[in-house]
């Protein structure tokens, strides 16, 4: 009797030793996932479930290096938004068109594609197209961004986007930043046109203020089309 309390002595405390330090540990990891989830969801989106900018930003960048003068940047703008936003279905008929933007967006960018939305009604993607087919993906994007979105009760309402981009090698530039603010300038240069501009060195040139063209409005904040 006396060996066997011996050997329940040391179990117990072993147990319990074990539970003390596995309760912490647990602790941890619960707390290390839902610091991963929320930093996750904090480079999303809200609305769109697109990359926001900081997320956007780096999936770009990751996204030149892979594919350097194979890669183009594309910034779009919609046009005629606050109509959208002021009109019957207010706010939330601007949200529903953001939203039909972001999906098209992701569908004609691909799975490999940087889509992100920089902010209000503005949009970026990174993709993969060789210079062979760039003029014939800028005009399926432009179609596409063009088709008419329900918004409610199948009411329609008609949409159309600015679209720019840039590539490396027409600019001799991986640089993120720099294709961006030329894709900006010739989405500008061919804004409420219907068509689609590819920057050449004459954009890249263009006067920029805090990296954005001079003269351009700064994007509204991410969240609500409000």
């Amino acid at each position: 009797m006396a060996s066997t309390a011996r050997l329940q002595v040391p179990l117990g405390q072993r147990a319990l030793l074990i539970t003390t330090l596995a309760v912490p540990l647990t602790g941890w990891t619960v707390h290390a996932v839902s610091l991963h989830r929320k930093l996750t969801a904090a480079r999303r989106d809200p609305l769109t479930g697109l990359l926001g900018r900081d997320g956007y930003t780096a999936k770009a960048r990751q996204t030149l290096a892979r594919y350097g003068d194979s890669a183009l940047v594309v910034l779009v703008d919609l046009d005629h938004f606050k109509a959208i936003n002021d009109g019957p279905g207010g706010h939330a008929a601007g949200d529903r068109v953001l939203a039909a933007t972001a999906t098209r967006l992701t569908a004609w960018a691909g799975s490999r594609g940087a889509v992100g939305r920089l902010g209000g009604d503005e949009f970026a993607v990174v993709v993969r197209i060789g210079p062979a087919r760039r003029e014939l993906r800028l005009t399926q994007l432009t179609q596409l961004l063009a088709q008419p979105v329900e918004v409610e009760d199948g009411v329609l309402v008609d949409v159309a986007a600015s679209v720019g981009a840039a590539s490396p090698d027409v600019l001799g530039t991986t640089d993120l930043s720099a294709l961006q603010r030329a894709a900006d300038a010739a989405m500008y240069a061919g804004k409420h046109t219907g068509r689609a501009v590819l920057a050449d060195r004459s954009h890249a040139t263009v006067p920029s203020i805090n990296g954005r063209r001079a003269g351009r409005p700064g994007t509204n904040s991410l969240g609500r089309a409000a």
